[in-house]
């Protein structure tokens, strides 16, 4: 079996070697000439599979190693009868420790108290469901909303309609997939009119999709209100964002919230194991033999209890290196690729169950527990 992927796939190459010859490509470069002789196809997001890539192709299965899946033709696959499969969820635990990072780093950059606010998760999938565990655990406050999943009725949480959660929540994290069609379209879903109906001193993040927020809106928007605070890892038209926009921002970073080493081995391994199945292969790859053991999360002396929330967040993990990586390149005749880079050569890290805490109280150790830290004794 002939196997084309990503090389930006992590371990690809140890992963899928059983199953036959791999030959790695860039995701952007890829290409028909790519597929003629071609068995499977291992792809990410910037890879746009549809009727075009796959003419006259000899692909029998597509996997992409990612949550997302607007970057498939899926009517396509399904007139040309291939077999697809995604890592939906593969992510979910990196995405929802990423806000959380990002939600008390600018706590402590802009001077508020998260535990005093009410968070708005729009979108209760994977992502939102990890995020909503995380605050529950924190006792932060949160409403949720998701259309299709209330039209559905089955929700294990009570959800309340986008208006409502805008104008009652001082912290809106975004978490839907992008779709242009449909009942409940989420691509601008954050328009002029929603953005402009913020709350005073709203903190907004997004960590879907770059085109669920109208870009040039939030610009016009930021430069008419200072009170706001935006937290961006996905961005419109990437990697050719609007550099403006990232100026603006309070904290930027290139679409990597899902980055962590679990969450991206966890995708191969979910593609892996579609592949497999399609194909009736066997593999003895598995990513648990890559992790490391737990290790002490040394975590510096606080005052107060936000002050050790948030010592604890920066200690598992510095966001502000991410942001101040990807302002490196703001005036860079060749910003693409600077955006491309970070996500292709990305530093190791990894998720809160690989630190251990040590001499923390009863209700502290509680709440670590409830984050699904580890706990020493």
């Amino acid at each position: 079996m002939r196997i084309v992927a990503d090389q930006a796939i992590p371990q690809v190459a140890e992963a899928f070697r059983g199953l036959g010859e791999v030959e790695l490509i860039p995701g952007r470069e890829i290409n028909n000439s790519h597929l003629k002789d071609c068995d499977c196809l291992l792809v990410r997001t910037v890879t746009r599979v549809d009727e075009a890539l796959l003419k006259h192709s000899s692909v029998r299965f597509i996997a992409s190693a990612t949550i997302g899946t607007d970057h498939i033709d899926k009517a396509a696959l399904k007139r040309l009868d291939i077999g697809f499969a995604n890592a939906a969820g593969c992510n979910a635990e990196a995405a929802s420790e990423y806000v959380i990072s990002g939600l008390f780093a600018l706590s402590q950059k802009n001077g508020f108290d998260p535990f005093e606010r009410k968070a708005g998760i729009v979108g209760y999938g994977n992502v939102g469901k990890k995020l909503q565990e995380k605050l529950s655990a924190l006792g932060i406050d949160y409403l949720l909303n998701d259309p299709p999943l209330q039209q559905q009725g089955n929700s294990d949480q009570p959800l309340v309609e986008l208006e409502q959660l805008i104008a009652e929540c001082d912290f809106i994290s975004l978490h839907t997939p992008l779709t242009r069609e449909g009942d409940h379209p989420s691509y601008h879903l954050f328009d002029t009119d929603r953005l402009t109906k913020l709350r005073q001193g709203c903190l907004l993040v997004n960590a879907a999709r770059g085109e669920v927020v109208d870009n040039q809106a939030l610009l016009a928007l930021l430069k008419q209100r200072d009170d706001l605070s935006v937290f961006l890892d996905t961005w419109e038209n990437e990697p050719s964002i609007s550099r403006e926009l990232l100026g603006a921002v309070d904290l930027a970073t290139p679409h990597i919230a899902g980055y962590s080493v679990e969450g991206r081995l966890r995708g191969t391994q979910m593609i892996l194991d579609a592949t497999c199945d399609y194909f009736a292969k066997t593999s003895t790859w598995r990513l648990q033999q890559l992790l490391p053991q737990a290790s002490r999360l040394e975590v510096k002396p606080a005052d107060t209890k936000l002050e050790f929330w948030q010592n604890l967040f920066q200690a598992h993990f510095n966001i502000w290196r991410d942001d101040a990586a990807l302002r490196l390149g703001m005036n860079d005749d060749e910003f693409e690729r600077h955006f491309d880079s970070l996500r292709r050569v990305y530093p190791d890290r990894l998720e809160y169950p690989l630190f251990e805490l040590q001499g923390v109280d009863e209700n502290t150790a509680a709440v670590a527990r409830g984050l699904h830290f580890k706990l020493a004794y």
